[in-house]
């Protein structure tokens, strides 16, 4: 890097550092803080638990934002001003240490920019994540795994904790459906990218002539609603069935029909729990799954999208994704338009760029 370089990367972060700002308000932010604190000083405040604890929790989430902010904005500052008395004093000591540098500060704006794009009411929650095969037998059911697996190392790399609430086994191989819930920092934020059609190209391992096929499989994600959200369900709406838990590889499982299926009529949302032996519990499960998906799948009507996957065809034409594994390797987003040639490390699970690059184009 050289000294016009830096320059050009010091305006470009000034600018984003400006925008992020625009976007925030620090100032409004700071006089919503000091408002906060009177309030709290009023002994009658806390007489209001329910808002006492709403308000706590704005306070906090205000003010991880702006302190993101301030380190993130004087960050710039400082280099900007240490580059400038560098430069000046022909300190090339100093300056190639910028230069050094110069990738870990962009990093940190970067990172202050997806901070502030998951900054949504859910993105905080735990995500609950579904995948299920497209049409296609042993060769969609072997992707679905494949999808599992990318999102079970992914998860490990961020320090997610993972609990599954279903799996069905494929005949063959591969899975026919797998339930799972993500806990941590922004897991829904992170995980909402993944909602859609997911697109593979490959030459078959279960095909002996070696022909090219290609697989789908859908990948749907919801918040973890809080308790204190209220999802009205009627009764008379649901298909409640019962069947016997099994896990992958014969693991857990169940002499009784402890697992629990539950269909919602007016939408045709299926859900399905088999982690517990009991099956009041997986009962208590399956409906938060439900009242989950009913809840993400308002909030999209809400926000006048189309992007309902419960009613979308998996297959050709609706994909979020496309992984390519021949003729080529190539790995393309078409919402972001970026392409990823480091196919195995993604499906390995290294996807947090690749997802930040989407909810980036999706902000724009």
């Amino acid at each position: 890097m050289d000294n016009y370089e830096y320059t050009e990367l010091l305006k470009t972060l000034s600018t984003k550092v400006n925008n992020i700002a625009g976007v925030i308000k620090p100032d409004e932010i700071s006089a919503r803080l000091d408002e906060i604190s009177v309030m709290q000083n009023d002994p009658s405040f806390w007489q209001d638990i329910e808002k006492a604890g709403l308000i706590g929790k704005e306070k906090s989430k205000l003010n991880t934002i702006l302190s993101k902010f301030n380190l993130a904005q004087n960050a710039v500052n400082d280099a900007k001003d240490l580059y400038e008395l560098a430069n000046s004093e022909s300190d090339e000591e100093t300056l190639q240490s910028l230069f050094d540098d110069a990738n870990n500060l962009k990093d940190h704006i970067t990172s202050l920019e997806i901070s502030m794009l998951l900054s949504g009411d859910d993105d905080n929650k735990n995500a609950i994540v579904s995948i299920h095969p497209g049409a296609g037998g042993t060769e969609s059911n072997d992707w679905a795994s494949m999808l599992y697996r990318m999102y079970l190392r992914f998860c490990e790399r961020e320090g997610f904790k993972v609990e599954t609430l279903d799996f069905q086994e494929g005949d063959e191989a591969g899975l026919k459906d797998v339930s799972f819930i993500v806990k941590g920092e922004n897991a829904y934020g992170y995980l909402k990218a993944e909602n859609g059609i997911h697109r593979l190209v490959r030459t078959s391992p279960f095909d002996s002539a070696g022909r090219r096929h290609t697989s789908f499989s859908s990948v749907m994600v919801s918040p973890e609603i809080d308790d204190d959200i209220q999802i009205q369900i009627d009764e008379k709406d649901l298909k409640i069935d019962t069947y016997r838990a099994s896990g992958a590889g014969g693991q857990h499982v169940n002499k009784t029909e402890s697992a629990i299926r539950i269909t919602h009529a007016p939408t045709g949302i299926v859900v399905q729990c088999q982690n517990d032996r009991s099956q009041h519990k997986n009962r208590a499960t399956a409906m938060k799954m439900l009242k989950s998906r009913l809840y993400e799948l308002e909030l999209l009507k809400q926000q006048e999208t189309s992007a309902n996957i419960e009613k979308s065809e998996i297959g050709w034409g609706h994909q979020i994704r496309s992984y390519v594994l021949f003729p080529y390797q190539q790995v393309k987003d078409n919402r972001s338009g970026e392409a990823y040639s480091q196919t195995d490390a993604i499906l390995d699970g290294d996807i947090k760029k690749m997802i930040e690059a989407v909810l980036i184009s999706l902000k724009n």
